[in-house]
């Protein structure tokens, strides 16, 4: 029976093709040189200086020791800087189809802006040049870092959330998956925005968006391929590369997971959540109807994305346990911080 694509939300189909001009739909294993560069009309990553915000966030870069025989981990701290006492933490992991992106884009500034969190952004090593586990592991050894030296950072180690989108939520499932195993530092939740799960690459909605929207099904067999070379759609894919593969998913930290009805991975992470709940766990599930991969920060201002934005921000509230502020509004001071925050932090 042929599969027949939902329809995209009228509003953020209006930007695809100003996004396809950077951004195209279909990704081919020789697009990865280019992808890299920058081209024109993608965010540019951000100074230390643009990340400070005027003075509201605190910004250093660190080096964490990498996995054993590998290169240390670069982790770039944005703390807020009125903060008097230790801090919850995002560890971000950023996206890019395990091929491309940088720890400089997409940090929820406007999240740790309006809730006086510490921002951990970790950079991994990039596929095909660097396979698995090379970029789990280094996401595993910022979070190894970031556990023991959070008080020094202003953090709080009790309270560190992972938070990924794309590959980069792939990798936070996957490094959840990694700290429940080795006995390593218990995230609080896990924030997996459209993740990126799943190696096989044949789910019916991976099938339905083919040559649509935004990461297709090539695409996606493209950043996995780089990931897994030949091992890619095998029975012998272990689940820190490819979450879904996880035979136990008991024991992990409330997850948040949220997907476009109109995208690639959205079969895959619905039933990531669904085996999350069969297994006694805790998750949130938001489809948001006509949504494409990762509309939300590439139309930021449509009415979906800042619902997308709102759930997401209510369910950090929750999780820290801040909704009676939360109903009572912000406080002077987090408004501050919530209109200072650059635009490019929104992600």
């Amino acid at each position: 029976m042929a599969l027949t694509p939902p329809p995209f939300d009228p509003e953020i189909a209006a930007h695809l093709d100003a996004i396809h001009a950077w951004l195209p739909a279909t990704i081919t294993p020789d697009m990865i040189p280019a992808g890299r560069e920058l081209p024109a009309g993608m965010p540019t990553p951000p100074t230390n200086e643009e990340l400070a915000g005027d003075g509201l966030f605190e910004v250093e870069e660190r080096a964490a020791p990498g996995p054993p025989g590998a290169p240390d981990v670069a982790l770039l701290i944005c703390r807020p800087a009125a903060a008097t006492e230790p801090r919850p933490v995002l560890y971000t992991i950023h996206g890019g189809g395990m091929v491309t992106g940088t720890h400089r884009l997409g940090i929820p500034l406007d999240w740790a802006a309006e809730l006086g969190l510490v921002v951990v952004s970790v950079e991994y090593r990039l596929a095909p040049e660097h396979p698995h586990p090379a970029p789990v592991e280094d996401c595993y050894a910022g979070l190894l870092w970031t556990a023991e030296h959070a008080k020094e950072i202003g953090g709080d180690p009790e309270r560190i959330i992972l938070v990924g989108g794309s590959a980069g939520g792939g990798l936070a499932a996957a490094v959840a998956l990694l700290a429940r195993d080795r006995g390593g530092p218990r995230a609080i939740g896990q924030m997996l925005m459209c993740p990126m799960l799943d190696d096989r690459n044949d789910t019916p909605s991976a099938h339905q968006m083919a040559g649509l929207g935004v990461f297709d099904r090539t695409s996606n067999e493209t950043g996995w391929s780089a990931l897994l070379g030949e091992a890619r759609g095998t029975a012998g894919v272990p689940p820190y590369a490819s979450p879904a593969r996880a035979d136990d998913l008991s024991g992990l930290p409330p997850a948040f997971i949220d997907v476009g009805s109109a995208e690639t991975f959205r079969d895959e992470d619905i039933t990531y959540a669904s085996r999350i709940w069969q297994a006694g766990g805790t998750a949130e599930l938001h489809v948001w109807p006509g949504g494409f991969h990762g509309f939300d920060s590439l139309v930021p201002g449509a009415a979906l994305s800042v619902d997308a934005r709102a759930a997401k921000l209510r369910w950090l509230r929750r999780l820290l346990g801040e909704t009676a502020q939360a109903d009572q509004g912000l406080t002077p001071e987090e408004e501050r911080w919530c209109a200072a925050a650059p635009a490019w932090g929104r992600a």
